[in-house]
């Protein structure tokens, strides 16, 4: 008796005999991402980029005029005072945020998660997380309520416990608005840190934290010796993240105080835009976005090398 063995040739195998390596059609699905990341990021910030060598107001033919704008750009003293603000909302919307997002997440996650329960831990956690889902322009309609000056919730909060020579115009006043707004802004950006934190809080071993409490370590030294080092790919993405935000906000500002009082909370975002189609200066408005996209970018490179150096180490 012949017994005939069928060689069946399965899918990991081309017609050659070779396996195929699955990984190859990956592509496909990677190339309608890559085509609207093209389309809506790359070419029009080439576009833009080449509008700002040009002098243009938006109609007719540019004319080139090389780094003309921005040799007049660094002369402005609009623009340098514009990005000092958003070095203020750097540290509104990424030091302060991750600062008290990382205390208030190792309190949810040590305290009030073993003495109240994972319920109250998730209820908090949606009530700090909500300002990033809701629209700015809604929060900013809302907190512009808030601080409005004659019948702002605040200052009628001030007159009823007898603070009345604490009322101000929050949003008015050249010397406190940019406070003011870095203020809204720590309530919007708050609920990012506190999340990205009490998911990177699952990944420590508590085993560590329980030798280091029998040896008599209190728990601030176990959050800093312990804790601190094993979150640190969380918080380079946090800070890199929040960083970027702060230095391309636009929606608050334009909603709360559209730049003023007499440019007292301008940043290079709005600034840019006002210069776009405020004052129809094109190619000037063009250098501002290009060189902020420039700060952007190398601050994410930068964060991303961070990231993937703590990755290591962790």
């Amino acid at each position: 008796m012949t017994v005939t063995v069928e060689k069946r040739v399965t899918s990991e195998e081309t017609h050659a005999g070779h396996p195929r390596r699955p990984r190859d059609s990956y592509a496909l699905f990677l190339l309608p991402g890559v085509l609207a990341f093209l389309a809506v990021i790359v070419v029009p910030f080439l576009m833009n980029t080449g509008v700002s060598f040009t002098d243009w107001q938006g109609v007719g033919s540019p004319s080139w005029t090389g780094l003309a704008n921005y040799r007049e750009l660094m002369d402005d003293s609009e623009f340098w005072e514009s990005f000092r603000h958003s070095l203020f909302m750097v540290v509104a919307m990424a030091a302060v945020p991750t600062a008290v997002g990382l205390v208030l997440a190792a309190a949810l996650f040590d305290y009030i998660g073993k003495h109240f329960g994972s319920r109250i831990v998730a209820v908090l956690r949606a009530c700090f997380y909500l300002p990033q889902v809701l629209p700015i322009a809604v929060a900013g309609i809302v907190w512009s309520w808030i601080l409005a000056p004659t019948d702002g919730s605040l200052n009628e909060l001030l007159k009823a416990v007898g603070l009345s020579s604490w009322r101000q115009d929050w949003l008015g006043d050249p010397d406190i608005a940019l406070y003011s707004v870095m203020g809204v802004m720590v309530w919007v950006q708050l609920g990012f840190p506190l999340v990205i934190f009490m998911a990177g809080l699952q990944r420590v071993d508590p085993q560590l934290h329980e030798a280091a409490e029998l040896d008599g370590a209190g728990w601030w030294r176990r959050f800093w010796h312990i804790t601190l080092p094993q979150i640190r790919p969380e918080i380079y993405v946090v800070l890199t993240w929040c960083t970027i935000a702060a230095l391309k906000v636009f929606g608050a500002v334009y909603v709360l105080t559209k730049g003023g009082p007499g440019g007292a909370t301008n940043v290079p975002s709005y600034f840019s835009f006002t210069t776009f189609f405020e004052k129809t200066q094109v190619g000037y408005g063009a250098a501002i976005s290009t060189v902020l996209t420039v700060i952007i970018l190398a601050l994410s490179l930068i964060g991303l090398k961070l990231q993937t150096r703590a990755e290591g180490t962790a």
